[in-house]
């Protein structure tokens, strides 16, 4: 069964990633064993990482954030060729004034504040889906990512193409369980299957080598990473 998968990049890096020492992860490793649990006749033929590139002025290394990422991206396209494909979309950052967090909510008390916004994410993810299904023949799509945004595009094929397969793995680390945000119902409506967590063990068991050689200088881990 033909099989893409849709990495929401940010939904996944603040899920399970951020603050952890698992961040060289390898995508496609740690979620072909998690389709093949639920899905076991699935072929991959295509896993597509979206995300953006991120901001100098807001990262907490800077030039080296970005040089992270960057390295991280070729990293996978260097080791999966044939089956990773990253897709970007952009940041936004503008100033506004925001209401101070209190309650109840009184809108004459307000602080300047900088507004970081993901854009293009969701509808690239959303035309991908809709495209791969209508044009390309996907017989299955499986979700990455917790985020309600993308429920309607998931709705749309399910009406417009029931014979095509749904499943979803939501980025939330099973260790949380009790405190954690909860899977969306809304996916989850919609999808054949649901993986509602991810184990800290299968982060660690997932992981790029440290070392990538290529045609020029290899590719090395952050060291902060």
């Amino acid at each position: 069964m033909k099989t893409t998968l849709y990495i929401d990049g940010y939904n996944l890096y603040y899920g399970v990633l951020r603050n952890t020492p698992y961040k060289w992860l390898d995508v496609v490793k740690l979620f072909t064993k998690i389709t093949k649990e639920h899905s076991p006749a699935a072929e991959i033929i295509a896993i597509k990482f979206f995300t953006a590139p991120v901001k100098i002025r807001l990262a907490n290394h800077g030039e080296d954030s970005q040089k992270s990422q960057r390295d991280y991206h070729r990293a996978l396209e260097l080791l999966y060729p044939d089956s990773v494909k990253i897709i970007q979309g952009f940041f936004t950052l503008s100033e506004g004034w925001y209401p101070i967090y209190e309650t109840p909510i009184d809108r004459n008390k307000t602080v300047r504040a900088w507004n970081l916004e993901e854009k293009q994410t969701d509808v690239n993810i959303a035309l991908n889906l809709y495209r791969d299904v209508s044009k390309n023949g996907t017989a299955q799509c499986i979700l990455v990512s917790n985020d309600s945004d993308l429920t309607p595009a998931l709705q749309a094929i399910k009406e417009d193409f029931p014979e095509v397969k749904l499943g979803a793995i939501m980025p939330i680390l099973h260790k949380e369980e009790k405190t954690r945000r909860p899977p969306n119902a809304g996916i989850s409506e919609f999808t054949d299957w649901t993986r509602g967590y991810i184990r800290d063990e299968e982060l660690q068991d997932s992981q790029l080598p440290e070392k990538i050689p290529t045609k020029k200088k290899p590719i090395f881990k952050p060291s902060y990473w």
